[in-house]
């Protein structure tokens, strides 16, 4: 608890947060519409009122102290908690809306229901705009920074409060290009792992669940190639006899699209949950609450 006789200027925290993004006292001045002097003054209060130099020149740059690095996320997330309470809430019409929307989704999800999504948002609300990530993203705090409103996909997030909302369970199975020989009968495990296998991983493993399960028959697989996306593991399916792997439900339309064929997996494979995810600091935001809505509608459809 403050005491009652302490002098904290909070707009400091507004002048903090422009200096350690910008890393500049002339391009934070600018940012906030301040003269350079007074971002200067500012600065000067700061380093009094914190015991730390913040920012110090390296030659022609000024770098941030272990100090300011440390503080530097919860000082966006105090400045962010601030506007949230003091901006206007969006528009309850979304048709009214103005803003764009970051969605953090594999492109498989993005293939399957992007176009349904786009469309839909595009009806409703012509002044929103949608910017799907690309795969590098993958491992980094997207959500607790900011850079996505919201993700899509097997949400295994180590922040822990991140919300989540379980969309629909999914199931692996092996997808074949037509005519493959594991069509010809019935697949056993040991069918299965004797096959060549392209496997999907952005994270570039060749090993997963199936490897576990596989294991714990004594068998297992030869995987010949792993690629970054699901469209590249497919294409490559298409062409060759490799054995890919997909969601059954999320790629059915991809699937079919190319022509491909899908076989249940002969093991005892864990079931693949699929969520929408978001900051809490959205929770109540009544665009990004359209926006979750819109999204778990499209999902519904698209899955049914």
């Amino acid at each position: 608890m403050i005491a009652q006789n302490a002098k904290i200027d909070f707009n400091l925290l507004i002048a903090l947060d422009a200096l350690l993004e910008e890393e500049s006292v002339t391009a934070a001045a600018d940012r906030l519409g301040l003269s350079g002097p007074a971002m200067s003054r500012a600065l000067g209060r700061i380093r009094r009122t914190l015991g730390d130099p913040v920012l110090v020149r390296a030659g022609r740059h000024m770098v941030p102290t272990p100090r300011a690095l440390e503080i530097k996320a919860e000082v966006r997330q105090l400045v962010e908690a601030a506007y949230g309470v003091l901006a206007p809430s969006a528009p309850a019409d979304p048709a009214q809306l103005n803003r764009i929307f970051t969605l953090n989704a594999s492109d498989l999800f993005v293939t399957a229901l992007g176009p349904a999504l786009v469309a839909r948002v595009a009806r409703e609300a012509p002044g929103v705009a949608l910017r799907f990530l690309g795969e590098s993203h993958v491992d980094l705090p997207l959500l607790r920074d900011g850079v996505a409103d919201v993700e899509l996909g097997m949400i295994d997030r180590p922040e822990p409060e991140i919300r989540t909302e379980r969309l629909f369970d999914d199931r692996a199975v092996a997808v074949v290009r037509a005519g493959h020989p594991l069509t010809t009968r019935p697949l056993t495990a040991r069918r299965f792992a004797a096959a060549p296998h392209l496997s999907f991983s952005r994270r570039g493993r060749l090993a997963g669940p199936i490897d576990t399960a596989l294991a714990e028959l004594g068998l297992r697989r030869r995987v010949i190639a792993t690629v970054p996306t699901v469209a590249a593991a497919l294409m490559m399916v298409r062409d060759s006899d490799a054995v890919g792997m997909a969601a059954e439900r999320v790629a059915a339309s991809m699937v079919r699209g190319l022509g491909l064929c899908t076989l249940p997996i002969p093991l005892d494979l864990p079931p693949m949950a699929m969520a929408m995810a978001w900051h809490p600091r959205q929770e109540a935001d009544p665009g990004h609450r359209w926006l979750r809505g819109v999204v778990r509608e499209t999902v519904t459809a698209a899955v049914a």
